[in-house]
């Protein structure tokens, strides 16, 4: 389904993606607990953010699903 709507969410949760894949990078390199501690805060933040914008894509996508729905049955 090519919806801008849609798109702009697919590139958020890439970007989200991303965002964990250097989190874990930086958290495997250091040593130091404060700065450990720091960085899963982060990588749960960005947990949540990645559900939530799933969340809202599967209510955008019902939602396209049954306005197609109700203007082919038109």
């Amino acid at each position: 389904m090519d919806d801008p709507y849609l798109n702009d969410l697919r590139g958020e949760f890439n970007s989200y993606s991303n965002q964990l894949k250097k989190l874990r990078k930086k958290l495997l390199k250091t040593n130091s607990l404060d700065e450990q501690s720091k960085i899963i805060k982060q990588i749960d933040s960005i947990a949540k953010k990645m559900e939530n914008n799933q969340k809202q894509s599967v209510k955008v996508t019902k939602s396209r699903l049954k306005e197609r729905k109700k203007k082919s049955k038109k």
